[in-house]
Parts: C-alpha cells; structure tokens; sequence
C-alpha cells in the first residue's frame, strides 16, 4: 500500500515546532521542507530518526504532536502475541503496522501513518474488531516485527537440516578450520535464530551447556531457566567459537575462563550482551547475559513498578533528600539498576546536574551524563568518582560499590552535599551497614551519611491470560497470618499454563522490596557498631517490614504465587 504524502499543514506545523524549540537551524528545516515536498512523510520521518539531525526520539514525539496522535517506541512496551497475531505477517510488513494489546474489544495497533483512515478501516476489516492506533516509526515497527513475527521453532526447524549432518568433528579441526566452521552460513542462522528468540521470549540469560552426548540450550526467563534444545554434541563447541569471534576472544584458548562483549545488529538498533566462558569437562559452558537493546530498553517510572503504597511514600521522600547515600540491594539480576534508574527519571529535571557511574552503561537517559567503567585503561569506579566531584554534581548514581575507597569517597560526598545512589550485593537492607562496617568504613562517617536502605526481589508474575483462584488450605493460613481464624476467605492465585506464557503459569516478573529509613536511633546505633540483629530491631520499631511481608501483600493482589514468595525470601528477619 502506497504511503500518502502528509497534508501541508501537518508538515509546516512539524516544521515550526522545530524550528520554535530550536531544535535545527534554518538551513536544516529548508532541506527537511524540500525533502516532503519530495518524499512521501515515512520516508522523511526515518530518514530523520537514523540521522543526527534530529535522531529517534525527538522525530516521533514531534510527530505525534503535529497528528495528535500518542507516540509509542514497539520495542520499549509489552506486546501481547495474540495481539500480534491478529494481523498477518505481510500485511505488517506492507503496511509498517504491528499490534500491540488488546482492551476488551479494541485492538491497539502501531502505525507509521497512524492518521490515515483508509489504513485504520481496512485494519479493522482484517482484525474484525475496533482499532485504536498509536503512531510509531517504520525503522521501529519493522524491528518489532522481526522480533515477534519470528517462528517460534525456528531453532527446531534449523536443528532438523540435513547440513548439520556433514559438519566435521570438532576435535579433529584446528584453528583455522574451527573459524571457518564458526563462520559459516548453518552456524549463523543458528546463533541469530537463538538470540531472536531470547530477545521475543524477555529472556536474562542464555547458556550454552556441554554434556558428554550432547549441549544444552536453555535460556532465562522470568528468573527461571527454560530448556529450549538439544544440541548435536559436535554444534555447541561450533556455537561457542562464533560467539566468540564475534567477542574478538582466543578461540584456541579452551583451558582457562573468558569474557568478552558482542552487538547484534536488530534492523535500525543494536542490542548488546555480556559474555562469560567457563571450561567444563564436557567443553566449555558459555553463558550470554543479554544487557539491552540501545536505547530502546525503556525505564520504567516507580508508579509502574508495582511497588507498595507503604513503600513508594518514604521512598520518594528519601530519593527528594539534598545530600546522603541511598542504597538498593540484593543479589545479581534482582533489578537493582531498573529501580534507580527509576528513582533517577523521577528527580531528573532542568535544574539537576545527574552523573551516572556504570559497568556496564545499561540504560540511556535523556540529561544525563553516564560513565562507562574501563578497568583495562584505568577507569574505575573510585577514579572516576573523583573526577565526578569535581564536576558540580547534584546526583551521583554509582553501579556497584565493590571497595573500601570507592565506599569511603561515596560517604564523603554524601557529607559534602551530594545525594548518591549506590548499589550493594547483600541479603537484607540492614545487612548493607554492616557489610559496609566490615569493609572499614568509619561508623564515624557511614551514620551521618546513610540515609536510606531498599532491599528487593524478582519473583515471576502470574500469567494474566491463564490466571485462576486457587484454595487456600488451613496450614497454609496458618503459616502466613497470626490470626488466620479470622481472615474470611483469601483467595490465592496460580497460572494454569497457556501458550502465552509457553504453559509455566508466569509471565515477566514483579519486585517485592524492603525499606530501612535511618533514624536518630539507628545512627547513634552505627556509630557505637551495634550488631546486625539490633539493628534490625531498630528498624522494626521504625515501621521496617521484612521481604515477604512485601511479597505476601503481592500474593494477595494475585500478582504471584506463595511458592515465588518462598523460592526468594528468607522465613525471618537475619539475626
């Protein structure tokens, strides 16, 4: 279907906002007016969003104030596959068009001419139901659509060609030969096939697993490893090798362990991954974390999130605070860095300078300048924090805080009128003084700096399209609830498995948090070095509740299951 060219008002009026928030000077805005006078308004469009004219997110938010339409990015929200699926795959194609969920009987679809009403009409002819359109750009909807238009046994279907039966013998190749087989076209499609799949499916991590008669495939998703294949045993070392050309690893090194990073180019982005190889005595394990598409991976706000009423309050109150280091902790993957983030886009205004110091950089965020750590050149966390201060910072995020300097000049500027955000890897909130203590920062300078600790969980989320009730048994009420014989009927609730949520019951994950807000009392506490169980009593009195209150308060909504709760959460407080 041929794309109209826009109406002359809409394109004078794009034109206009550009050149009134100066966002291109005149002679910019006279070649975009040649160019829609020239090319249909799609074309003009991607051109801008690839180019540094104007780039992505700029172009279609303008946009969809000229049409007023709401401007979504495809790859930053949730698509539901049945949504999806209700528009073929040539027709999206052909149309730049993919939709995105269903609300009772209305379908909202993204559309690169999402004010054509022609395209509107013959979309609900085809879908049978209303449709509410929503404009994104066509470089985004075609990338949304080689996401999730792909087969979802594409690996199958690859791991069944007769090619994979002619591939040689591994350990009868040398290294020349092993490139070459990691180089070829079966290899390839295979690795892509695979990493399409993870990106589609919210998967974390994607491990490739030597057995003596054959490889593992399986991936994370929704915090829980998912076997996806069986590997012929002669293609994982095949698979390893490519991946690790493309991280520019030793090859022939197979004794000692590796890591390295790699790009993959998804149509108009680039999603990146981390990776880390470990010799077993089957071959070597690769395990790849997947960190993000660039710039796509949207952050979401903390209203978003789920996060309690009796949490979300104090926790804005402490993110408002002029100066003190606030720590999220937990273990690795538990979503430290979504919530600071979060926490960060909430107190990212004109008038804040924000330095973020990362490893890696997972997230970009619009005014603010973040840091890439580089231990091989020097870049640490403790030099560059150095540097940081000296750049009149508001905000400083750092990533981790993984030693006694970087912790010390983390208090320090705290002291010195700065608000911190950090991360910690500890079991509870309070667990982070005193892991903090027992780094050797001064209590001296840790009580008067700290002013706030967020402990959290990842715990998988029941599948909304097969939720049900399930009966709650006496035994259970009585674990969980001091006065179960006066509770009335509770419903929990289960997945009962679909093909939405590939039959587990879950489908992406919810945070459960624990909050410790510094008080008089437990500063004078840290000063004195109290111990980890008087502090946890002190944050008890101070209105403290452990991680599975927050988690039995999300079984209750129907957000997850007790066993999730239980697979998380320790059954007390840490002495």
């Amino acid at each position: 279907m041929k794309t109209s060219h826009p109406p002359e008002k809409a394109a004078d009026r794009f034109l206009q906002i550009l050149g009134d928030r100066e966002l291109l000077d005149d002679y910019e805005l006279n070649q975009i007016r040649n160019e829609f006078r020239s090319h249909p308004a799609i074309e003009v469009l991607n051109g801008l969003a690839r180019s540094n004219r104007l780039g992505r997110k700029l172009t279609g938010e303008v946009w969809s104030e000229v049409i007023g339409m709401a401007h979504v990015d495809p790859l930053t929200v949730i698509i539901e596959p049945e949504a999806a699926r209700a528009i073929p795959a040539e027709i999206a194609r052909q149309v730049k068009v993919i939709g995105l969920h269903r609300f009772a009987d209305t379908l909202t679809v993204a559309m690169a001419s999402a004010h054509d009403p022609l395209l509107v009409a013959r979309l609900e002819k085809i879908t049978g139901c209303p449709v509410s359109p929503v404009f994104s750009l066509p470089g985004d909807i075609d990338d949304a659509i080689a996401l999730h238009y792909r087969e979802p046994d594409a690996i199958a279907d690859l791991l069944k060609k007769e090619e994979w039966k002619s591939l040689p013998a591994f350990d009868t190749l040398d290294d020349h030969q092993v490139a070459e087989l990691a180089q070829s076209t079966p290899v390839i499609r295979l690795l892509e096939a695979v990493l399409l799949f993870a990106l589609r499916d919210r998967g974390t991590d994607i491990h490739f697993q030597p057995q003596e008669s054959h490889g593992l495939l399986r991936v994370r998703i929704d915090g829980r490893l998912q076997t996806v294949a069986r590997l012929p045993v002669h293609l994982g070392p095949a698979l390893v090798s490519r991946v690790k050309i493309l991280c520019k690893l030793d090859i022939s090194e197979r004794r000692l362990p590796q890591d390295g990073r790699f790009s993959f180019s998804l149509g108009n982005h680039s999603a990146h991954f981390r990776v880390s190889t470990l010799p077993g005595i089957h071959g070597e394990k690769v395990v790849i974390r997947i960190l993000t598409i660039a710039g796509q991976k949207g952050v979401l706000s903390l209203d978003r999130m789920h996060v309690s009423r009796a949490i979300l309050d104090p926790l804005r109150r402490i993110i408002s605070h002029p100066n003190g280091v606030f720590f999220v902790t937990g273990p690795t993957g538990s979503g430290k860095t979504t919530t600071l983030y979060a926490a960060l886009e909430e107190i990212n205004k004109p008038h804040t300078n924000i330095v973020t110091i990362e490893d890696p950089v997972e997230y970009q965020l619009e005014n603010i300048t973040q840091v890439q750590i580089n231990r091989a050149a020097g870049l640490t966390f403790a030099t560059v924090l150095r540097s940081v201060l000296r750049q009149d910072p508001d905000v400083i995020l750092l990533g981790e805080i993984r030693d006694l300097e970087t912790a010390r000049i983390a208090a320090e500027a705290a002291l010195t009128g700065h608000l911190v955000f950090a991360t910690l890897h500890t079991n509870s909130a309070v667990q982070a003084i005193v892991r903090l203590v027992d780094m050797g920062v001064e209590p001296f300078m840790l009580a008067p700096s700290m002013i706030g600790v967020l402990s959290q969980r990842l715990v998988a989320r029941i599948c909304e399209h097969c939720r049900e009730p399930v009966p709650v048994s006496t035994r259970v009420l009585e674990k969980y609830f001091y006065d179960a014989d006066q509770c009335g009927e509770i419903l929990f609730y289960r997945g009962a498995g679909c093909p939405e949520c590939r039959n587990t019951g879950y489908h992406g994950r919810v945070a459960i948090h624990e909050l410790v807000i510094i008080s008089e009392e437990m500063r004078a506490m840290i000063s004195r070095g109290a111990s980890n169980k008087e502090l946890n009593e002190a944050a008890r009195r101070n209105g403290t509740r452990p991680l599975r209150y927050d988690g039995l308060r999300k079984v209750l909504l129907g957000l997850t299951t007790i066993e999730e709760v239980e697979r998380v959460t320790p059954d007390e407080w840490s002495s």
